[in-house]
Protein backbone atom coordinates (compact mmCIF):
# COMPACT_ATOMS: atom_id res chain seq x y z
CA UNK A 1 0.00 0.00 0.00
CA UNK A 2 2.61 2.26 0.60
CA UNK A 3 4.35 1.74 -2.58
CA UNK A 4 0.74 2.51 -4.39
CA UNK A 5 0.00 5.94 -2.43
CA UNK A 6 3.50 7.00 -3.59
CA UNK A 7 2.97 6.42 -7.10
CA UNK A 8 -0.29 7.52 -7.62
CA UNK A 9 -1.03 10.66 -9.67
CA UNK A 10 -3.58 14.00 -8.72
CA UNK A 11 -5.00 14.21 -11.60
CA UNK A 12 -8.30 14.70 -10.81
CA UNK A 13 -9.48 17.11 -8.03
CA UNK A 14 -11.53 16.65 -5.30
CA UNK A 15 -10.57 19.57 -2.84
CA UNK A 16 -15.00 20.70 -2.78
CA UNK A 17 -16.92 23.55 -1.98
CA UNK A 18 -15.23 27.36 -3.54
CA UNK A 19 -12.00 26.39 -5.85
CA UNK A 20 -8.35 27.54 -4.90
CA UNK A 21 -7.70 29.58 -8.02
CA UNK A 22 -7.17 27.36 -10.50
CA UNK A 23 -9.37 25.17 -12.07
CA UNK A 24 -9.07 21.97 -13.66
CA UNK A 25 -11.30 19.69 -16.46
CA UNK A 26 -13.50 17.18 -15.44
CA UNK A 27 -12.71 13.64 -16.83
CA UNK A 28 -14.68 13.17 -20.53
CA UNK A 29 -15.44 8.97 -20.44
CA UNK A 30 -17.27 6.47 -18.21
CA UNK A 31 -14.72 4.36 -18.73
CA UNK A 32 -12.38 6.76 -16.94
CA UNK A 33 -15.09 8.03 -13.98
CA UNK A 34 -15.31 3.99 -13.40
CA UNK A 35 -11.89 3.21 -12.78
CA UNK A 36 -11.03 6.48 -11.67
CA UNK A 37 -13.45 5.86 -8.99
CA UNK A 38 -12.86 2.56 -8.00
CA UNK A 39 -9.27 3.49 -7.59
CA UNK A 40 -8.30 4.16 -3.83
CA UNK A 41 -5.56 6.44 -4.73
CA UNK A 42 -6.86 8.88 -6.62
CA UNK A 43 -9.60 11.89 -6.45
CA UNK A 44 -12.64 12.16 -7.54
CA UNK A 45 -12.88 14.80 -10.14
CA UNK A 46 -13.70 18.10 -9.97
CA UNK A 47 -13.62 21.30 -11.82
CA UNK A 48 -10.37 23.01 -10.30
CA UNK A 49 -9.16 25.53 -12.66
CA UNK A 50 -8.77 27.34 -15.65
CA UNK A 51 -7.13 25.54 -18.61
CA UNK A 52 -8.36 23.83 -22.14
CA UNK A 53 -10.10 20.81 -22.26
CA UNK A 54 -8.98 17.39 -23.90
CA UNK A 55 -10.29 16.48 -26.89
CA UNK A 56 -12.77 13.63 -26.61
CA UNK A 57 -11.80 11.77 -29.67
CA UNK A 58 -8.51 11.55 -27.47
CA UNK A 59 -7.91 8.65 -25.74
CA UNK A 60 -5.31 7.17 -23.44
CA UNK A 61 -2.60 4.89 -25.26
CA UNK A 62 -3.91 1.03 -25.98
CA UNK A 63 -0.65 -0.50 -22.88
CA UNK A 64 -0.74 -3.03 -20.96
CA UNK A 65 1.10 -4.95 -17.79
CA UNK A 66 4.38 -6.04 -19.47
CA UNK A 67 4.20 -2.93 -22.13
CA UNK A 68 8.54 -1.72 -22.31
CA UNK A 69 8.85 1.86 -23.49
CA UNK A 70 12.33 2.50 -25.25
CA UNK A 71 12.90 -1.19 -24.19
CA UNK A 72 13.88 -0.11 -20.81
CA UNK A 73 10.76 0.85 -18.52
CA UNK A 74 8.58 -2.17 -18.03
CA UNK A 75 4.95 -1.16 -17.12
CA UNK A 76 3.44 -3.28 -14.38
CA UNK A 77 0.59 -1.79 -12.96
CA UNK A 78 -1.57 1.17 -14.22
CA UNK A 79 -2.57 3.10 -11.45
CA UNK A 80 -4.85 5.97 -13.73
CA UNK A 81 -6.24 6.34 -16.66
CA UNK A 82 -7.70 9.27 -17.40
CA UNK A 83 -8.51 12.08 -20.04
CA UNK A 84 -6.18 10.80 -22.31
CA UNK A 85 -3.37 9.80 -20.37
CA UNK A 86 -2.40 7.05 -18.45
CA UNK A 87 0.37 6.66 -15.07
CA UNK A 88 1.71 3.66 -14.38
CA UNK A 89 4.26 1.78 -11.88
CA UNK A 90 7.27 0.60 -13.58
CA UNK A 91 10.69 -0.76 -13.21
CA UNK A 92 13.92 0.74 -14.59
CA UNK A 93 15.25 -2.22 -16.05
CA UNK A 94 18.61 -0.78 -16.78
CA UNK A 95 19.37 0.67 -12.92
CA UNK A 96 17.06 -2.26 -11.74
CA UNK A 97 14.51 0.53 -9.58
CA UNK A 98 11.10 1.38 -9.44
CA UNK A 99 9.78 4.52 -11.67
CA UNK A 100 6.52 6.55 -12.47
CA UNK A 101 5.63 6.93 -15.57
CA UNK A 102 2.89 9.02 -17.19
CA UNK A 103 1.96 8.18 -20.89
CA UNK A 104 -0.29 9.72 -23.54
CA UNK A 105 -0.50 9.82 -27.19
CA UNK A 106 1.81 12.30 -29.05
CA UNK A 107 -0.84 14.08 -30.55
CA UNK A 108 -2.78 14.72 -27.40
CA UNK A 109 -3.51 19.03 -27.46
CA UNK A 110 -1.26 18.57 -24.04
CA UNK A 111 1.53 16.45 -25.03
CA UNK A 112 3.78 19.57 -25.86
CA UNK A 113 3.11 21.60 -22.12
CA UNK A 114 3.40 18.11 -20.38
CA UNK A 115 7.01 17.65 -21.77
CA UNK A 116 8.11 21.48 -21.58
CA UNK A 117 7.02 21.25 -17.97
CA UNK A 118 8.80 18.27 -17.16
CA UNK A 119 12.50 18.95 -18.59
CA UNK A 120 11.87 22.51 -16.33
CA UNK A 121 11.20 20.64 -13.48
CA UNK A 122 14.04 18.39 -13.64
CA UNK A 123 16.60 20.88 -14.24
CA UNK A 124 15.28 22.26 -10.78
CA UNK A 125 17.05 18.97 -9.17
CA UNK A 126 15.72 20.00 -5.56
CA UNK A 127 15.43 17.25 -3.34
CA UNK A 128 11.99 18.60 -1.76
CA UNK A 129 10.10 17.41 -4.66
CA UNK A 130 9.76 14.15 -6.74
CA UNK A 131 12.59 14.43 -9.28
CA UNK A 132 11.54 13.75 -12.83
CA UNK A 133 13.85 11.45 -14.35
CA UNK A 134 13.06 11.38 -17.69
CA UNK A 135 10.93 13.26 -20.41
CA UNK A 136 10.77 11.50 -23.93
CA UNK A 137 8.79 12.19 -27.27
CA UNK A 138 9.02 8.51 -28.74
CA UNK A 139 7.31 7.71 -32.10
CA UNK A 140 3.24 8.32 -31.56
CA UNK A 141 3.76 8.25 -27.69
CA UNK A 142 5.01 10.96 -24.90
CA UNK A 143 5.87 9.87 -21.43
CA UNK A 144 7.64 11.40 -18.37
CA UNK A 145 9.64 9.20 -15.95
CA UNK A 146 9.25 10.05 -12.28
CA UNK A 147 10.83 8.73 -8.80
CA UNK A 148 9.20 6.49 -7.18
CA UNK A 149 9.57 6.26 -3.19
CA UNK A 150 8.43 3.35 -1.64
CA UNK A 151 8.64 4.44 1.72
CA UNK A 152 6.65 7.37 1.83
CA UNK A 153 3.11 7.84 2.42
CA UNK A 154 0.18 10.16 1.15
CA UNK A 155 -0.98 13.27 3.48
CA UNK A 156 -4.53 11.76 2.61
CA UNK A 157 -3.31 8.52 4.25
CA UNK A 158 -1.65 10.25 7.38
CA UNK A 159 -4.94 12.55 8.00
CA UNK A 160 -7.57 9.76 7.93
CA UNK A 161 -6.07 8.75 11.16
CA UNK A 162 -6.40 11.67 12.47
CA UNK A 163 -5.11 15.54 12.90
CA UNK A 164 -1.17 16.16 13.01
CA UNK A 165 0.48 16.98 16.36
CA UNK A 166 1.14 20.85 16.52
CA UNK A 167 4.81 19.90 15.67
CA UNK A 168 4.11 17.89 12.42
CA UNK A 169 1.76 20.25 11.43
CA UNK A 170 4.76 22.94 11.73
CA UNK A 171 7.16 21.01 10.15
CA UNK A 172 4.33 20.39 7.33
CA UNK A 173 3.98 24.36 6.66
CA UNK A 174 7.49 25.03 6.98
CA UNK A 175 8.91 22.61 4.48
CA UNK A 176 6.16 22.94 2.27
CA UNK A 177 6.46 26.34 1.96
CA UNK A 178 10.20 26.62 1.73
CA UNK A 179 10.20 24.44 -1.02
CA UNK A 180 7.83 26.17 -2.83
CA UNK A 181 9.20 29.09 -2.50
CA UNK A 182 12.67 27.81 -3.70
CA UNK A 183 10.42 26.67 -7.04
CA UNK A 184 8.95 29.68 -7.65
CA UNK A 185 12.31 31.63 -7.83
CA UNK A 186 13.24 29.25 -10.42
CA UNK A 187 9.82 30.37 -12.14
CA UNK A 188 8.13 26.96 -11.38
CA UNK A 189 4.34 26.46 -10.19
CA UNK A 190 2.34 23.85 -8.77
CA UNK A 191 -0.92 24.79 -9.08
CA UNK A 192 -2.48 21.20 -7.65
CA UNK A 193 -0.71 21.27 -4.12
CA UNK A 194 -3.68 18.72 -2.70
CA UNK A 195 -3.28 16.19 0.41
CA UNK A 196 -2.39 13.78 -2.62
CA UNK A 197 0.80 15.75 -3.86
CA UNK A 198 2.53 15.83 -0.73
CA UNK A 199 4.47 12.94 0.81
CA UNK A 200 5.59 11.58 4.08
CA UNK A 201 8.74 9.55 4.14
CA UNK A 202 9.86 7.36 7.42
CA UNK A 203 12.08 9.96 8.59
CA UNK A 204 9.42 12.90 9.00
CA UNK A 205 10.31 14.74 5.72
CA UNK A 206 7.54 16.31 2.95
CA UNK A 207 8.52 15.57 -0.29
CA UNK A 208 6.53 17.30 -3.36
CA UNK A 209 5.00 15.63 -6.56
CA UNK A 210 3.81 16.93 -9.56
CA UNK A 211 5.86 20.16 -9.52
CA UNK A 212 4.80 21.77 -12.91
CA UNK A 213 3.50 18.47 -14.59
CA UNK A 214 0.52 18.02 -12.64
CA UNK A 215 -1.35 20.85 -13.62
CA UNK A 216 0.02 20.77 -17.25
CA UNK A 217 -1.71 17.25 -17.58
CA UNK A 218 -4.43 18.95 -16.67
CA UNK A 219 -4.31 21.71 -18.67
CA UNK A 220 -4.12 23.88 -15.14
CA UNK A 221 -3.09 27.10 -16.06
CA UNK A 222 -3.52 30.52 -12.92
CA UNK A 223 -3.28 34.09 -13.64
CA UNK A 224 -2.03 34.60 -10.32
CA UNK A 225 0.51 31.51 -9.71
CA UNK A 226 1.94 32.71 -6.14
CA UNK A 227 -1.37 33.15 -4.71
CA UNK A 228 -2.72 30.03 -6.15
CA UNK A 229 -0.43 27.61 -4.18
CA UNK A 230 0.18 30.04 -0.92
CA UNK A 231 -3.62 29.19 -0.72
CA UNK A 232 -3.21 25.45 -1.08
CA UNK A 233 -0.39 24.95 1.63
CA UNK A 234 -2.82 27.18 3.74
CA UNK A 235 -5.47 24.75 2.89
CA UNK A 236 -2.50 21.72 3.59
CA UNK A 237 -2.45 23.46 6.77
CA UNK A 238 -5.93 23.62 7.59
CA UNK A 239 -6.38 20.12 6.82
CA UNK A 240 -3.24 18.97 9.04
CA UNK A 241 -4.97 20.67 12.65
CA UNK A 242 -8.39 20.14 12.19
CA UNK A 243 -8.40 17.11 9.77
CA UNK A 244 -11.51 18.92 8.00
CA UNK A 245 -11.30 20.31 4.65
CA UNK A 246 -11.77 24.19 4.52
CA UNK A 247 -14.82 24.68 2.55
CA UNK A 248 -18.03 23.25 2.39
CA UNK A 249 -17.45 20.41 0.13
CA UNK A 250 -15.93 17.12 1.47
CA UNK A 251 -12.50 16.36 -0.70
CA UNK A 252 -9.75 14.01 -0.22
CA UNK A 253 -11.41 11.74 2.34
CA UNK A 254 -12.26 14.70 4.77
CA UNK A 255 -15.26 16.40 6.08
CA UNK A 256 -15.62 20.30 4.67
CA UNK A 257 -16.80 22.71 7.03
CA UNK A 258 -20.88 23.39 7.73
CA UNK A 259 -22.70 24.73 5.20
CA UNK A 260 -23.59 28.81 5.34
CA UNK A 261 -20.71 29.34 8.08
CA UNK A 262 -17.92 30.33 5.88
CA UNK A 263 -14.04 30.25 6.52
CA UNK A 264 -13.97 29.67 10.48
CA UNK A 265 -10.05 29.61 11.83
CA UNK A 266 -9.02 26.41 12.57
CA UNK A 267 -8.81 26.73 16.36
CA UNK A 268 -12.88 27.36 16.16
CA UNK A 269 -13.20 23.99 14.65
CA UNK A 270 -11.10 21.77 16.52
CA UNK A 271 -10.12 22.31 20.50
CA UNK A 272 -6.28 22.41 21.41
CA UNK A 273 -5.08 23.78 17.68
CA UNK A 274 -2.23 25.50 18.23
CA UNK A 275 -3.08 29.37 18.20
CA UNK A 276 -0.06 30.74 15.82
CA UNK A 277 -0.45 27.54 13.64
CA UNK A 278 -4.24 28.84 12.81
CA UNK A 279 -4.08 32.38 12.13
CA UNK A 280 -1.08 31.22 9.89
CA UNK A 281 -3.63 29.02 7.62
CA UNK A 282 -5.93 32.09 7.82
CA UNK A 283 -3.24 34.29 6.70
CA UNK A 284 -2.71 31.99 3.90
CA UNK A 285 -6.03 31.54 2.82
CA UNK A 286 -8.68 33.12 0.71
CA UNK A 287 -9.60 35.43 3.61
CA UNK A 288 -8.47 38.85 2.70
CA UNK A 289 -6.00 37.89 5.37
CA UNK A 290 -8.26 37.77 8.47
CA UNK A 291 -6.68 36.52 11.93
CA UNK A 292 -7.90 36.26 14.99
CA UNK A 293 -6.59 39.54 15.54
CA UNK A 294 -7.47 41.20 12.50
CA UNK A 295 -3.65 42.51 12.50
CA UNK A 296 -1.36 39.98 10.63
CA UNK A 297 -1.34 40.91 6.65
CA UNK A 298 -1.81 38.78 4.50
CA UNK A 299 0.81 35.90 2.56
CA UNK A 300 0.20 35.93 -0.69
CA UNK A 301 3.65 34.31 -1.64
CA UNK A 302 4.76 30.96 -0.96
CA UNK A 303 7.99 33.33 -0.11
CA UNK A 304 5.90 35.29 2.40
CA UNK A 305 4.51 32.37 4.03
CA UNK A 306 8.08 30.75 4.58
CA UNK A 307 9.37 34.08 6.58
CA UNK A 308 5.60 34.16 8.82
CA UNK A 309 7.16 30.94 9.77
CA UNK A 310 10.07 31.67 10.20
CA UNK A 311 8.94 34.55 12.46
CA UNK A 312 7.02 32.25 14.79
CA UNK A 313 8.41 30.48 17.80
CA UNK A 314 9.42 27.03 16.96
CA UNK A 315 7.00 24.43 18.07
CA UNK A 316 8.75 21.54 19.78
CA UNK A 317 7.70 17.89 19.88
CA UNK A 318 6.22 16.54 22.39
CA UNK A 319 8.21 14.79 25.51
CA UNK A 320 8.53 10.97 25.06
CA UNK A 321 6.41 8.91 26.79
CA UNK A 322 7.14 6.21 29.19
CA UNK A 323 5.35 3.28 30.29
CA UNK A 324 5.33 2.30 33.87
CA UNK A 325 7.43 -1.24 34.56
CA UNK A 326 4.78 -3.05 35.90
CA UNK A 327 4.94 -4.53 39.54
CA UNK A 328 7.32 -7.33 39.98
CA UNK A 329 5.42 -10.78 39.97
CA UNK A 330 7.04 -13.63 42.57
CA UNK A 331 7.77 -17.35 41.22
CA UNK A 332 5.92 -20.40 42.41
CA UNK A 333 9.60 -20.89 43.75
CA UNK A 334 9.95 -18.01 46.32
CA UNK A 335 5.65 -18.28 47.31
CA UNK A 336 6.72 -21.28 48.15
CA UNK A 337 4.47 -24.23 45.96
CA UNK A 338 7.41 -24.86 44.11
CA UNK A 339 8.37 -29.12 44.43
CA UNK A 340 5.67 -29.59 46.73
CA UNK A 341 4.71 -33.39 47.23
CA UNK A 342 1.56 -34.53 45.56
CA UNK A 343 -2.07 -34.85 47.23
CA UNK A 344 -3.14 -37.74 48.06
CA UNK A 345 -6.48 -39.12 48.72
CA UNK A 346 -9.84 -38.50 46.95
CA UNK A 347 -10.48 -34.95 49.06
CA UNK A 348 -7.31 -33.48 47.07
CA UNK A 349 -6.28 -31.84 49.94
CA UNK A 350 -2.70 -30.98 49.79
CA UNK A 351 -0.42 -32.20 52.63
CA UNK A 352 2.02 -29.89 54.04
CA UNK A 353 5.49 -30.92 55.50
CA UNK A 354 5.69 -30.68 59.48
CA UNK A 355 7.21 -27.21 60.15
CA UNK A 356 10.64 -28.15 62.01
CA UNK A 357 10.67 -25.72 65.84
CA UNK A 358 12.63 -22.58 65.44
CA UNK A 359 16.26 -22.48 66.99
CA UNK A 360 16.76 -20.83 70.46
CA UNK A 361 18.08 -17.37 70.05
CA UNK A 362 21.85 -17.23 70.69
CA UNK A 363 23.89 -15.75 73.07
CA UNK A 364 21.28 -16.30 75.52
CA UNK A 365 23.77 -17.87 78.53
CA UNK A 366 25.05 -16.09 81.00
CA UNK A 367 28.41 -15.90 79.58
CA UNK A 368 26.72 -14.81 76.08
CA UNK A 369 24.98 -11.94 77.79
CA UNK A 370 28.70 -10.85 79.36
CA UNK A 371 30.30 -11.54 75.92
CA UNK A 372 27.94 -9.16 74.60
CA UNK A 373 28.46 -5.86 77.02
CA UNK A 374 32.11 -6.69 76.32
CA UNK A 375 31.72 -6.24 72.68
CA UNK A 376 29.37 -3.31 73.22
CA UNK A 377 32.08 -1.26 75.34
CA UNK A 378 34.63 -1.75 72.80
CA UNK A 379 32.17 -1.14 69.79
CA UNK A 380 31.52 2.38 71.93
CA UNK A 381 34.77 3.35 72.72
CA UNK A 382 35.71 3.03 69.32
CA UNK A 383 33.37 5.29 68.00
CA UNK A 384 34.23 8.13 70.61
CA UNK A 385 37.82 7.64 69.33
CA UNK A 386 37.32 8.58 65.70
CA UNK A 387 34.20 11.15 66.56
CA UNK A 388 37.09 12.85 68.13
CA UNK A 389 39.99 12.51 65.24
CA UNK A 390 36.75 13.07 62.66
CA UNK A 391 36.04 16.31 64.53
CA UNK A 392 39.42 17.33 64.55
CA UNK A 393 40.03 16.65 61.26
CA UNK A 394 37.42 18.69 59.77
CA UNK A 395 38.01 22.26 61.89
CA UNK A 396 41.61 22.06 60.19
CA UNK A 397 40.00 21.94 56.62
CA UNK A 398 37.22 24.41 57.29
CA UNK A 399 39.94 27.10 58.60
CA UNK A 400 42.15 26.01 55.67
CA UNK A 401 38.99 26.59 52.90
CA UNK A 402 37.57 29.37 54.85
CA UNK A 403 41.01 31.12 54.24
CA UNK A 404 41.64 29.55 50.19
CA UNK A 405 37.63 30.69 50.29
CA UNK A 406 38.28 34.50 51.04
CA UNK A 407 41.18 34.42 48.01
CA UNK A 408 39.25 32.93 45.73
CA UNK A 409 36.02 35.58 46.48
CA UNK A 410 38.95 38.47 46.07
CA UNK A 411 39.97 37.06 42.42
CA UNK A 412 36.01 36.60 41.36
CA UNK A 413 35.73 40.33 42.39
CA UNK A 414 38.76 41.32 40.66
CA UNK A 415 37.39 39.45 37.33
CA UNK A 416 35.01 41.24 35.32
CA UNK A 417 31.95 39.25 34.27
CA UNK A 418 31.96 37.78 30.46
CA UNK A 419 30.26 39.56 28.34
CA UNK A 420 26.88 38.35 26.85
CA UNK A 421 27.50 36.79 22.67
CA UNK A 422 25.76 39.71 20.53
CA UNK A 423 25.31 39.30 16.82
CA UNK A 424 27.72 40.79 14.54
CA UNK A 425 26.90 43.53 11.43
CA UNK A 426 27.83 41.87 8.12
CA UNK A 427 29.10 44.36 5.72
CA UNK A 428 29.36 42.45 2.46
CA UNK A 429 29.58 38.52 1.31
CA UNK A 430 31.23 36.97 -1.97
CA UNK A 431 31.45 33.62 -3.02
CA UNK A 432 34.34 30.91 -2.50
CA UNK A 433 35.08 30.20 -5.97
CA UNK A 434 37.64 30.27 -8.66
CA UNK A 435 37.58 33.36 -10.31
CA UNK A 436 37.13 32.26 -13.91
CA UNK A 437 34.35 29.60 -13.05
CA UNK A 438 32.18 30.89 -10.30
CA UNK A 439 28.87 29.09 -9.77
CA UNK A 440 26.30 31.86 -8.30
CA UNK A 441 27.39 35.01 -7.62
CA UNK A 442 24.69 37.27 -8.40
CA UNK A 443 22.14 34.70 -5.28
CA UNK A 444 25.23 35.70 -2.65
CA UNK A 445 23.20 38.48 -0.95
CA UNK A 446 20.60 35.78 -0.13
CA UNK A 447 22.89 34.34 2.21
CA UNK A 448 23.11 37.34 4.35
CA UNK A 449 19.57 38.69 3.50
CA UNK A 450 17.83 37.34 7.07
CA UNK A 451 15.50 35.56 4.73
CA UNK A 452 15.25 32.00 5.19
CA UNK A 453 12.92 31.41 2.13
CA UNK A 454 16.01 32.41 -0.02
CA UNK A 455 19.82 30.78 -0.48
CA UNK A 456 22.45 30.58 -2.75
CA UNK A 457 22.77 27.52 -4.35
CA UNK A 458 24.78 25.63 -6.02
CA UNK A 459 25.00 24.06 -9.65
CA UNK A 460 24.17 20.42 -9.85
CA UNK A 461 27.08 18.18 -10.42
CA UNK A 462 26.92 14.53 -11.54
CA UNK A 463 28.75 11.81 -10.63
CA UNK A 464 30.91 12.78 -7.44
CA UNK A 465 29.98 14.80 -4.31
CA UNK A 466 32.77 16.77 -4.12
CA UNK A 467 31.42 19.28 -7.08
CA UNK A 468 31.79 16.31 -9.53
CA UNK A 469 35.69 16.24 -8.58
CA UNK A 470 36.42 18.96 -11.56
CA UNK A 471 40.11 20.08 -10.87
CA UNK A 472 39.02 24.08 -10.56
CA UNK A 473 36.71 22.41 -7.83
CA UNK A 474 39.21 20.36 -5.41
CA UNK A 475 38.96 23.15 -2.99
CA UNK A 476 35.11 23.07 -2.86
CA UNK A 477 33.32 26.28 -2.59
CA UNK A 478 31.08 28.21 0.14
CA UNK A 479 31.15 32.30 1.15
CA UNK A 480 33.24 34.53 2.69
CA UNK A 481 31.90 36.98 4.79
CA UNK A 482 33.49 40.46 5.30
CA UNK A 483 32.70 41.86 8.84
CA UNK A 484 33.94 45.40 7.63
CA UNK A 485 36.75 45.73 9.74
CA UNK A 486 38.60 43.13 12.42
CA UNK A 487 36.06 41.56 14.90
CA UNK A 488 36.36 39.57 18.15
CA UNK A 489 34.35 36.24 16.59
CA UNK A 490 32.50 34.17 19.10
CA UNK A 491 30.05 31.91 17.18
CA UNK A 492 29.05 31.13 14.23
CA UNK A 493 24.90 30.14 12.98
CA UNK A 494 24.72 29.07 9.47
CA UNK A 495 21.41 27.49 7.85
CA UNK A 496 21.92 25.48 4.97
CA UNK A 497 20.05 24.80 1.90
CA UNK A 498 19.89 20.72 1.99
CA UNK A 499 20.85 18.89 4.80
CA UNK A 500 24.07 16.57 4.98
CA UNK A 501 26.67 18.79 3.13
CA UNK A 502 30.27 18.80 4.22
CA UNK A 503 31.03 21.58 5.74
CA UNK A 504 33.75 23.66 7.81
CA UNK A 505 34.19 27.57 9.53
CA UNK A 506 37.55 29.26 8.78
CA UNK A 507 38.85 32.30 9.63
CA UNK A 508 41.24 35.03 8.13
CA UNK A 509 44.22 36.76 10.11
CA UNK A 510 43.65 39.97 11.40
CA UNK A 511 45.46 41.79 9.67
CA UNK A 512 44.34 39.86 6.37
CA UNK A 513 42.77 41.60 3.29
CA UNK A 514 40.76 40.03 0.07
CA UNK A 515 41.79 36.59 1.06
CA UNK A 516 40.54 34.53 -1.62
CA UNK A 517 42.53 30.98 -1.27
CA UNK A 518 41.66 28.25 1.19
CA UNK A 519 45.81 29.13 2.79
CA UNK A 520 44.19 32.67 3.08
CA UNK A 521 41.86 31.57 6.28
CA UNK A 522 44.50 29.34 8.60
CA UNK A 523 42.56 29.50 11.69
CA UNK A 524 40.11 27.20 12.35
CA UNK A 525 36.01 27.86 13.85
CA UNK A 526 34.97 24.62 13.35
CA UNK A 527 35.98 21.03 12.32
CA UNK A 528 34.93 19.39 8.81
CA UNK A 529 32.18 17.42 9.25
CA UNK A 530 28.66 16.57 7.65
CA UNK A 531 25.60 19.01 8.85
CA UNK A 532 22.47 18.45 9.50
CA UNK A 533 20.17 21.65 8.29
CA UNK A 534 22.04 23.69 10.60
CA UNK A 535 25.44 24.55 12.27
CA UNK A 536 26.50 26.30 14.94
CA UNK A 537 29.86 26.88 16.34
CA UNK A 538 31.03 28.37 19.50
CA UNK A 539 33.85 29.58 20.53
CA UNK A 540 35.75 28.85 24.04
CA UNK A 541 37.69 32.25 23.22
CA UNK A 542 36.73 34.59 20.61
CA UNK A 543 38.96 34.86 17.89
CA UNK A 544 39.60 38.19 16.15
CA UNK A 545 39.19 38.12 12.19
CA UNK A 546 37.18 40.17 9.92
CA UNK A 547 36.93 37.76 7.03
CA UNK A 548 35.24 34.17 7.54
CA UNK A 549 34.74 31.47 5.38
CA UNK A 550 31.86 29.04 5.52
CA UNK A 551 33.91 25.82 3.29
CA UNK A 552 32.03 23.63 1.70
CA UNK A 553 33.67 20.41 0.71
CA UNK A 554 30.99 17.72 -0.48
CA UNK A 555 27.38 18.54 -1.62
CA UNK A 556 24.13 15.99 -0.78
CA UNK A 557 22.33 14.16 -2.87
CA UNK A 558 19.63 16.34 -4.77
CA UNK A 559 17.16 12.95 -4.95
CA UNK A 560 18.39 11.90 -8.21
CA UNK A 561 20.40 8.74 -8.77
CA UNK A 562 23.90 10.51 -9.55
CA UNK A 563 23.26 14.25 -8.77
CA UNK A 564 24.79 16.63 -6.30
CA UNK A 565 23.02 19.82 -5.37
CA UNK A 566 24.21 22.63 -2.10
CA UNK A 567 23.94 25.70 -1.07
CA UNK A 568 23.84 28.33 2.26
CA UNK A 569 20.43 29.65 3.40
CA UNK A 570 21.05 32.34 6.10
CA UNK A 571 24.51 33.14 8.08
CA UNK A 572 24.72 34.75 11.31
CA UNK A 573 28.18 36.25 13.68
CA UNK A 574 28.13 36.15 17.04
CA UNK A 575 30.85 38.22 19.42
Amino acid sequence: MADRSTAAVDVADSSGGKPLTAKADQATTDEAKAEHKASNNTETARPAGKGQSASADTSPPDLHSGHKLARRYRLEECVTRLDGFSSWRAVDEMLRRAVGVHVLPADHPRARPVLAAARSAALLGDPRFVQVLDAVEDNDLVYVVHEWISDATELTTVLATGALEPHDAYQLVSQVSQAMAAAHREGLAHLRLTPNSVLRTESGQYRIRGLAVMAALRGITASQPHRTDTEAIGALLYAALTQRWPYESDAHGLAGLPKGVGLIAPDQVRAGVHRGLSELAMRALVNDGATASRQEPPCTTPGELAAAVAEMPRVRPPEPSFTATPAYQHTTYQQGAYAQPPTHGGTGARRLAPVAPPPPPPLQSRAGRVLKWAVSALIIAAIGLGSWQLADILLKEEGESSDSGQHEDDKNEQRPPKPAPKPLAIEDASEFSPLDTPLAPERVAAAIDKQPGTAWITKRYEGYANFGNLKNRLDGSGIVVDLGSPQDVAGVNVDFYAPGQTVEVLAADAGATSPSTLSDFPQKLSKLQRADSTLTATLDKPVQTRYVLIHITELPSDGTADGYRGGISEIKITG
